[in-house]
């Protein structure tokens, strides 16, 4: 079995419930697996058997479809579940999960998961406000590809991985965020992320320094009709 990782500030869920700590205390039969870069957790079309849990790192879900066209779909990181569909029925992967960094992933069975969410009272009033907000967070990236412009979802899409909005200041957004998988998740070709970049760059709205920095005045872009 791996070596635990450290819980730090972003796996935190505030004071009243830590679910990193929960998970990792509550007693239920889990398995954790230390994740290099590159790793897949599950491939599209595997059994749903389980649900995930990033205690630490970063994780790619994308998509294939039979005409061999990919689109990444989210970027999830500490303190996100992945595969939590099998608890409604699912019974296959829709989507193929792989490590970008580091990442120390908790796997829980499927019952186990169940028996939990109605025994445990404290960690289904967190589980199922998090489930929702996925929701939610699904309904406006699917407005957002209908009706804005590719270079309004990049920025969206920059924000969002910069945690715009959440406990102050945007954050560094990781390196290993590169262009190919922006345009993945835009839904656009790389040259026009590159593009796209230049421009944000020289209009200050993004900085390299140790990383990719987003700025809050990249919401102009989003805004901008």
């Amino acid at each position: 079995m791996a070596s635990q990782p450290k819980t730090t500030e972003k796996t935190k869920k505030g004071p009243g419930f830590d679910p990193q700590v929960f998970l990792a205390t509550v007693g239920l039969k889990r398995t954790i697996t230390q994740c290099p870069p590159d790793h897949k957790i599950f491939s599209q079309g595997d059994p749903a058997e389980a649900v995930f849990y990033i205690q630490q790192g970063r994780v790619k879900l994308k998509v294939r479809s039979q005409q061999k066209k990919e689109a990444v779909i989210a970027i999830l990181g500490a303190g996100d579940f992945l595969g939590e569909a099998c608890l409604i029925g699912q019974t296959v992967q829709v989507a193929t999960a792989t490590a970008m960094a580091p990442s120390f992933i908790l796997r829980i069975e499927k019952k186990e998961m169940l028996r939990v969410l109605h025994e445990e009272r404290k960690f289904s009033d967190f589980f199922v406000p998090y489930v929702l907000s996925r929701n939610m967070r699904i309904q406006e990236d699917l407005v957002d590809q209908l009706f804005n412009s590719s270079e309004q979802r990049l920025a969206r899409t920059l924000l969002l991985l910069a945690h715009y909005g959440k406990e102050g200041k945007p954050e560094t957004v990781v390196p290993e965020i590169n262009q190919e998988t922006l345009a993945g998740m835009v839904g656009t070709t790389r040259s026009r992320v590159s593009f796209f970049m230049t421009k944000f760059r020289k209009l200050g709205f993004i900085d390299y320094n140790g990383g990719l920095q987003v700025h809050s005045s990249l919401l102009n872009v989003v805004l901008h009709e």
